[in-house]
């Protein structure tokens, strides 16, 4: 038997969540066009026979300016740490030649099992396609595509193939390590993330101050977190038209979660500042570096 953490590395936008989603076989991580919709661990469990592979999806490798990025970046750089094995993943498309070592600015490479991953390869063109195949870098890179499935097989086989010995890690049925509640503060924040302009999507936090799966439907009470009155604005929309629609589209999303009729009673409030203020991350549930510097 084997089993082991694989972490999901790489630069923001490259598609770690896509990935992570493809790989388990459903819809854990939410997923943006924008750059940096990940900012905490997202955990991806698949199981079979003789093996367990859990999925460390972590926000993208970015150089950090506020103190949210830096919570983030720290978060992805102890997801490489813990790793029995890591996935950097780099877009086909990408001539960037730095590796996981530079991108995460570690000391030295990581101990572990590093396979690069080549994603969206759907965007290639037949030339760079025939060209990628014949003259992978590095060696062992697979090519895959998070949309079409294609090389997922492939990655699989690569990753179960360094995967350590050991017994399982988790109860074979399990998907996730993450408390429901998580997910559906996430699918609110991804819901909002779709129906809202540039301005508001990166000051949106969302958190889920009430689960309570004992009632008929499943009562939730989300507060979706913004920095600014205009903000708040935004987000309520003409006479709560858009807070109306986000909670509509999310509630659904949950539904399909817990398989079970609910209830989103939706708020919206502002919280100067939040992400550059550190007692307000930790408030909401961010983990920060001792040395925001680093």
């Amino acid at each position: 038997m084997k089993s082991g953490f694989v972490a999901v590395a790489g630069k923001p936008n490259v598609g770690k969540s896509t990935l992570l989603n493809r790989l388990v076989g459903q819809k854990l991580a939410i997923t943006s066009p924008r750059p940096q919709s990940t900012r905490d661990r997202v955990t991806g469990i698949l199981t079979d026979h003789d093996s367990q592979v859990v999925l460390v999806d972590a926000p993208g490798l970015l150089e950090p300016n506020v103190a949210l990025q830096h919570a983030m970046r720290a978060t992805a750089i102890q997801a490489i740490h813990d790793a029995d094995v890591v996935l950097h993943l780099v877009e086909a498309t990408d001539r960037d030649s730095r590796s996981l070592q530079q991108l995460a600015g570690l000391g030295s490479p990581p101990r572990v099992p590093v396979i690069t991953v080549r994603t969206k390869a759907d965007l290639l063109s037949p030339d760079e396609r025939d060209r990628r195949t014949a003259d992978p870098t590095p060696p062992g890179t697979v090519l895959v595509s998070a949309l079409s499935g294609e090389g997922i097989p492939e990655l699989l086989a690569a990753i179960r193939a360094v995967l350590p010995e050991g017994p399982f890690l988790y109860p074979e049925d399990d998907v996730s390590t993450q408390h429901l509640r998580y997910f559906a503060a996430e699918l609110v924040r991804e819901t909002a993330l779709e129906q809202l302009d540039d301005e508001v999507p990166h000051a949106l936090a969302c958190v889920v101050e009430e689960f309570r799966e004992d009632r008929k439907p499943v009562y939730i009470r989300a507060v979706l977190f913004v920095e600014r009155d205009s903000q708040k604005r935004i987000v309520i929309g003409h006479q709560g038209s858009r807070i109306r629609e986000i909670g509509r589209v999310a509630r659904l999303k949950i539904e399909d979660l817990v398989s079970s009729p609910v209830y989103l009673d939706l708020w919206v409030k502002v919280l100067p500042n939040w992400r550059r203020d550190r007692d307000a991350l930790r408030r909401l549930g961010y983990v920060l570096p001792e040395d925001p510097r680093k």
